[in-house]
């Protein structure tokens, strides 16, 4: 998607620095943190949202990358989310996952 930013970056076009990159998925934190701990975790392959991605092999990767990059950052209690759609609050219409901590966080309503 040629104006996708997550694809930009996951291009390498911003120079962002990765937490985390293999040849599916990258990871990089978020640049408006709403925690401590606030990064994401996206697929290279551009995808709308979880109702396009049917890749059970690039889902267990992208859950996967979660885990190596909270161990490698000392992140022992984290939350993932994943919006899919506006109505839920997704504003980059790239799969993402959301993970956050760093500190004790609220019950969800």
């Amino acid at each position: 998607m040629g104006d996708c930013i997550f694809c930009k970056i996951a291009n390498g076009d911003f120079g962002t620095e990765f937490l985390y990159e293999d040849e599916d998925v990258v990871a990089f934190k978020d640049i408006n943190p709403k925690a401590p701990v606030h990064f994401l975790v996206i697929p290279k392959k551009h995808y709308k949202d979880l109702t396009e991605l049917d890749d059970v092999n690039l889902l267990g990767k992208l859950l996967c990358a979660v885990r190596k990059v909270c161990k490698k950052e000392g992140v022992s209690g984290y939350r993932t989310v994943i919006n899919t759609g506006a109505d839920a609050g997704q504003e980059v219409f790239h799969i993402h996952i959301h993970i956050l901590g760093g500190k004790k966080l609220g019950d969800i309503a």
